[in-house]
């Protein structure tokens, strides 16, 4: 839709700029300009000028500049025709009729009429909740429990709706309302028979407002334990498209800017509750999977985001969904987990506003925060738990834009996964900075990463399943953590629990409890077809080397958790995690002295010993 010229000029002349950049910066006058520090780039000393003669502004820091319609653009993210709205209502200019977009100005009037009847029904509920009504108790009470005071539900317009069929009804059209405006509004559900009822009903409404303050849904928490719906929520309307508005954008949307980053939650309280605790950089995606919309209206506000969905399993999927989605809209990305999965509504009512900015600071790139997803209860020396891990992790890593990030995010998914493998490095590389889908890196990694079984763990079995008297000295000093992890793990854990039930060991007793594990289906018939034949003045020296070979794997596991570190380490450092990498600094210096004092004995004893 375009706007006469003759149009835009006289706006531009009767709009005030310095009421608009006001409701944005907070100015000074200084002789005929008006002065405050920058909204696009961060400084202490005001260098950004607004002169009301000249209709212009200028940052003498950043040399940002322009007319009212550019500072629009600029601060709300907006189009030039959408700039024009805003500064035509704020300035209580009407906008011209266009000829050729008449269902552009009957879809304006539906909306305009649903925020009509919604401002009106949102009044009604605030007026019902601040009432000392008994209905209303229960409702007043809630807010109480969740140390809500009245500063912030004034703040947030939240109101109570009567457990009435047609309170809000009745009221509507006591305003003025008619039947039909009222069902298109989404405040009631329109029977079979015809008539309708009134959805809202006996509920915490939370309204959600758009970036500019006006109310275009609701949110009804339910305030019955036995309810099956904790909440219900407002249909799609003319002023409301699921998926496309933030709740409390119109809040805290300044306070983002000038921080730089938006932290984003899930639920109402999740918001609430920070902000009363004067955390203001917030948005929620009201209690549904990120959407490209959302991400792109954050991107109108700030370039980072700082994800803090609840801390549970369907917590964290959420946050995965919802790192894909802000990625594709190339935003930097951070994930905060707060300690025993709590919710950012309980951990500030129990733990206050300093231990939660303490651990906002802590916030790892998305990267790790999926790479340690990834890898939980997954043996990394396991060739398919590797591949699956891979699986998971790089096409986060495909969906970064940046070509510089997208390779430095590689090449901290490889340290983590532990793929040296020259050859596989490059093929995942072509893989995840190819167009379209990451190919198939399940088999990619499968391919390349089969671990073989070591010497000293395919000798030690060999002793173990020749001598029968060597296995009962020997098999008590093994400890699961000294083969966890050894491609022939199942085969230890089968010979251990043998042992202790007394059975026979042989051929069908292994294979079938060892049938699950192909690295164990292939080396079991090997090791029982040994060729070791032991005389009986051999046994100390089997013994001897037996213990040889289980000092050797307990020196490989410290060699293995050596290497660990050093990942987790580089890690620690790029996230600037102080105290991780403290931490990780004592374990590596610890464990590089037990490997220096691992050294196969040089007297193993006898069997009496």
């Amino acid at each position: 839709m375009r706007y006469p010229q003759t149009f835009i000029e006289d706006l531009r002349r009767q709009a005030d700029i310095v009421r608009i950049v006001q409701d944005h910066v907070p100015l000074k006058k200084k002789g005929a300009n008006w002065m405050a520090c920058c909204p696009f780039h961060k400084e202490k000393t005001p260098s950004f000028s607004v002169s009301p003669a000249k209709e212009i502004y200028y940052c003498f820091g950043c040399h940002k500049g322009g007319s009212v319609f550019d500072f629009v653009m600029e601060v709300e993210r907006v189009s030039f025709p959408e700039a024009i709205k805003i500064v035509a209502e704020k300035s209580g200019v009407p906008l011209p009729q266009v000829e050729d977009d008449s269902r552009f100005e009957v879809r304006r009037q539906e909306i305009d009429e649903v925020i009509e009847l919604n401002q009106w029904a949102l009044e009604w509920w605030e007026q019902q909740l601040d009432r000392s009504n008994a209905e209303a108790g229960g409702a007043r009470e809630y807010l109480t429990k969740r140390e809500i005071t009245d500063e912030t539900r004034k703040t947030f317009r939240l109101g109570y709706a009567p457990d009435s069929w047609e309170a809000l009804s009745s009221y509507l059209k006591q305003k003025g309302a008619t039947q039909p405006q009222i069902e298109r509004s989404g405040l009631v559900v329109k029977k079979d028979e015809g008539g309708s009822y009134d959805r809202f009903r006996g509920r915490l409404i939370v309204p959600v407002l758009d970036v500019r303050g006006r109310p275009i849904a609701f949110g009804g928490r339910t305030l019955k334990p036995d309810d099956t719906a904790k909440y219900i929520n407002s249909p799609e309307t003319a002023a409301y498209t699921k998926g496309r508005n933030l709740f409390g954008l119109h809040l805290t949307r300044d306070e983002i800017r000038r921080d730089g980053f938006a932290i984003l939650v899930e639920g109402f309280l999740d918001l609430i509750v920070p902000y009363q605790f004067g955390i203001r950089n917030l948005v929620a995606s009201l209690g549904t999977a990120l959407t490209p919309e959302q991400a792109k209206l954050l991107g109108r506000f700030a370039r980072k985001v700082v994800v803090n969905y609840d801390g549970d399993r369907a917590g964290v999927q959420a946050a995965k969904r919802a790192i894909e989605i802000l990625l594709a809209e190339d935003l930097e990305v951070k994930v905060l987990v707060l300690p025993d999965g709590a919710d950012p509504d309980e951990f500030l009512r129990t733990r206050g506003a300093s231990e939660y900015q303490k651990h906002r600071g802590d916030a790892q790139p998305h990267i790790q925060f999926v790479i340690d997803q990834a890898v939980k209860d997954r043996n990394l020396y396991r060739p398919a738990e590797k591949a699956e891990a891979a699986e998971e992790v790089l096409p986060y890593v495909r969906a970064v834009r940046s070509r510089i990030q997208k390779r430095e995010y590689f090449d901290i998914a490889m340290d983590a996964l532990r793929i040296e493998d020259a050859a596989l490095k490059r093929e995942l590389w072509h893989s995840v900075r190819a167009d379209g889908k990451v190919g198939d890196l399940k088999q990619k990694v499968l391919r390349r990463g089969e671990v073989k079984p070591t010497v000293a763990e395919q000798r030690l079995l060999e002793l173990l399943l020749a001598d029968e008297q060597l296995r009962h000295a020997i098999l008590p000093r093994l400890s699961a953590e000294d083969y966890a992890g050894l491609p022939t793990a199942s085969i230890f854990q089968t010979l251990i629990e043998l042992e202790k039930d007394g059975a026979n060991i042989d051929f069908g007793t292994l294979s079938s409890k060892t049938e699950d594990d192909p690295v164990a289906t292939a080396l079991v018939p090997m090791l029982l077809m040994s060729d070791a034949v032991f005389d009986e003045k051999d046994r100390n020296a089997r013994l001897l080397d037996a213990q040889r070979c289980i000092d050797t794997l307990r020196q490989m596991k410290v060699d293995r958790r050596i290497d660990e570190l050093k990942t987790e380490l580089v890690a620690a450092e790029r996230s600037g995690d102080n105290v991780r990498l403290a931490e990780l600094s004592k374990e590596q210096i610890e464990l590089t002295r037990l490997r220096g004092a691992l050294r196969p004995q040089a007297d193993a004893g006898s069997f009496g010993h």
